[in-house]
């Protein structure tokens, strides 16, 4: 497929698409591009991770009488649930468009492969093996744990838990606002793991993929990891059911993906590709200081933080900077 047709490249050969980033159009409502827009909300990834959640309730998720007691027999068939989960969706791109190279480097923004190279501030000098280990060792771990504690909650009625037949509207309105919730609660600690000492200390981790891919993903330190998957406890808090609880862990576990792929578009015929979403956080991952969240809740545009990937978005980034630097210089 003729990437020339979607986007550009600089002398570096670094990839930028022609279409600019935009938010939501919910936040003021704009009524008329709400219909067009509302598709993408949905599709993929939003009914990719609801079916992962409601595929893991019907077939994993031990029953109540076992849920009570918190042992580690069914958390530790939780946890190796999750790891062959991991291990295919994540390694299903990772194998495609970074081992295989099926479409080279077409659409790839950084047109390096993070394997093809070696740096000493990766275990074993390795961005792959480091991004894996830490991925299975802490992510996967803290995930389930935390998903382990919540079904346990629900099973011994800690919470505010309901039934479907309950309040099935309620509760419907509740599962469509799950991305709201995770974006709203990852720009909250995004911001918060952007400030010095904790950056340094911890999120630091993750930034050290400046050209992510799949296994970027859940590359971080455990207490990042913490902080990310705490968006399960709301549903403790609220009014929920585990169900959607756990569709909130699948899309912090699973939804991690479509900001690290590296990839604009994944082609899928000669013609066809389909776009992956990853643009607006990778500009994160290559300024660090932008687009703290993606779009769909307004705060990095409320903040003065949001960069669309225009050139005028350049200009006001570097004018912030240079803000910035001029503020914490000795006088």
């Amino acid at each position: 497929m003729d990437e020339t047709l979607h986007g550009t490249r600089d002398r570096r050969g670094h990839y930028k698409p022609n279409a600019l980033l935009k938010i939501a159009p919910l936040y003021p409502p704009r009524w008329r591009e709400i219909p067009a827009w509302l598709p993408s909300y949905f599709l993929p990834w939003n009914v990719v991770f609801a079916a992962s959640a409601v595929l893991y309730w019907v077939l994993f998720i031990p029953p109540v009488e076992t849920l009570r007691t918190l042992e580690p027999g069914w958390a530790l068939r939780l946890y190796l649930i999750n790891v062959v989960a991991v291990a295919l969706f994540y390694g299903a791109f990772e194998f495609r468009l970074y081992w295989s190279r099926s479409q080279g480097d077409r659409f790839k923004y950084n047109p390096r492969f993070p394997g093809d190279t070696q740096s000493r501030q990766f275990w074993f000098r390795n961005q792959n093996i480091d991004n894996v280990l830490r991925t299975f060792l802490f992510g996967v771990s803290i995930w389930t744990l935390f998903g382990a504690l919540m079904l346990w909650m629900w099973a011994n009625t800690w919470g505010n838990w309901l039934a479907i037949a309950e309040a099935p509207i309620y509760l419907a309105i509740v599962a469509l606002l799950v991305s709201m919730l995770h974006q709203a609660h990852f720009y909250a600690i995004h911001r918060l793991i952007h400030t010095p000492w904790l950056y340094r200390h911890v999120h630091s981790i993750h930034h050290k993929a400046v050209n992510p891919s799949p296994w970027s993903s859940l590359a971080m330190h455990p207490a990042e990891h913490a902080l990310y998957f705490a968006s399960v406890f709301y549903h403790v808090l609220l009014p929920s059911h585990p169900l959607i609880a756990l569709y909130q862990l699948h899309k912090a576990g699973f939804g991690a993906i479509p900001g690290h792929i590296g990839f604009d578009k994944m082609e899928i015929g000669e013609d066809e590709a389909m776009d992956l979403h990853a643009y607006g956080h990778y500009l994160h991952h290559k300024y660090f200081e932008v687009n703290y969240g993606d779009g769909l809740v307004p705060l990095d545009k409320l903040f003065g933080t949001y960069h669309d990937g225009s050139e005028e978005a350049d200009a006001q980034m570097r004018a912030r900077f240079a803000k910035m630097r001029r503020e914490v210089a000795p006088s």
